[in-house]
């Protein structure tokens, strides 16, 4: 026995009628922060020493960098999806709501904007003054 109206099993849509793809989309977004973050926490221990040099020269080669890129912008997409979810639930106000989203969203695109120009700076050996 089903709840769901005929019409809602005929276009497969859920009560706001996008909620399925964000479920989605947040469970493979977790995948991506656990395994990037399996990888970067594995890829550190196994670096030995952890002076600048050494993390410099380890974020510099092409694939950490790429996957450094990737392990910031999916922490800051799963941490958005989450924080959503949780200003959808428990705001109820819906200026405040749009106002909190608005803000939600620009500090997370800051975040990792930062944090992205940060791994390549790194990489092209341009941050604090180094020189390639």
């Amino acid at each position: 026995m089903s709840l769901r109206s005929p019409l809602g099993k005929v276009l497969g849509l859920g009560a706001s009628n996008e909620g399925v793809g964000h479920w989605w989309v947040q469970r493979v977004g977790s995948v991506a922060v656990a395994v990037l973050s399996a990888w970067f926490l594995v890829a550190l221990l196994m670096l030995g020493s952890l002076d600048y040099d050494s993390v410099r020269a380890w974020v510099a080669a092409p694939w950490n960098t790429v996957l450094l890129v990737l392990l910031v912008l999916s922490v800051m997409q799963h941490s958005q999806l989450g924080i959503q979810v949780v200003v959808e639930d428990y705001v109820s106000s819906k200026g405040t709501k749009i106002l909190t989203m608005l803000i939600v969203n620009a500090l997370h695109i800051l975040l990792a904007a930062a944090g992205v120009v940060a791994i390549l700076r790194i990489s092209f050996g341009t941050a604090a003054g180094v020189t390639p």
